[in-house]
């Protein structure tokens, strides 16, 4: 099995729990939020699997992944940190209570 199809699963559920989400209150705020955190996430993902891969901490066997690298760590390792950062907000908003702008004044 290659990377890419076990990241796969991770990336169809996170799109679909985001997109359930859309029609609760605040979705464009935490949506933004979620999108910024993706950006440091993946700098930081950029930085570390770098440096680990570097020093041979870890490697990755080649006929495993797709072949598109950012440095060292291959395209795939981001797929992760992003996943986090709009699944952990959307499953939040998914089990927060349903209350309309209404109900809040």
């Amino acid at each position: 099995m290659t990377y890419p199809l076990i990241v796969l699963p991770f990336v169809v559920v996170t799109v679909l729990v985001t997109l359930a989400t859309r029609k609760r209150p605040r979705f464009r705020e935490r949506m933004a939020s979620s999108g910024l955190l993706a950006l440091v996430l993946v700098g930081l993902t950029l930085v570390f699997d770098n440096l680990m891969i570097a020093v041979d901490l870890f490697t990755y066997p080649a006929e495993h992944l797709s072949g598109l690298r950012l440095g060292l760590a291959p395209i795939e390792d981001f797929a992760y940190p992003l996943c986090a950062a709009f699944l952990v907000p959307a499953v939040f908003t998914l089990l927060s209570p349903h209350t309309s702008p209404k109900d809040a004044a």
